[in-house]
């Protein structure tokens, strides 16, 4: 059983789903609602590990927080999770390009797996794939068609004018 709360934000409402006291994926709509099969998603807003990852997230979106210490669980590929670490040491304020972290993780002709990859990462803005941006300095690929979600993000962070 997972447990689950949302909070509203500048980008619209987040969802944070947690399990076992660790966040498991972040949603920007409420459509993994619909895959809920006997009551598999909880709406749990006093469960601590979501009301840890929501004041985090309430706490970043205030511009009082530009990384984040909540546990959670990845699960993907070892070549995925060596993607969502290298995104993780993309500091706040700052971007770079699939290209950068192809090279920083060893596989320089791995751009478009890259790409992949971050489109797989269930924890956007905790695992900051938003960082991500084209090699021609265009904003590419976020949460499938969410590119709005993207600059303004980069915008709170100080790195997209």
């Amino acid at each position: 059983m997972y447990q689950y709360s949302s909070t509203p934000t500048p980008i619209g409402t987040i969802y944070v789903i947690c399990r076992m006291d660790h966040l498991v994926r972040i949603e920007f709509d409420a459509d993994f609602l619909n895959y809920s099969k006997d009551g598999l998603y909880v709406f749990a807003p006093e469960d601590p590990t979501c009301q840890m990852v929501i004041s985090q997230l309430q706490e970043y979106f205030a511009g009082s927080r530009s990384s984040f210490e909540v546990p959670y669980n990845l699960d993907g590929t070892p070549f995925q999770e060596e993607v969502w670490n290298a995104l993780c040491n993309i500091p706040y304020g700052e971007v770079k390009c699939y290209q950068d972290i192809a090279i920083e993780i060893n596989r320089p002709l791995a751009v478009r797996a890259i790409g992949q990859a971050n489109r797989r990462n269930r924890l956007p803005i905790v695992i900051p794939c938003h960082r991500v941006i084209g090699k021609n300095k265009a904003l590419v690929g976020y949460a499938g068609d969410k590119i709005g979600m993207k600059e303004e993000l980069l915008r709170l962070e100080g790195a997209w004018a």
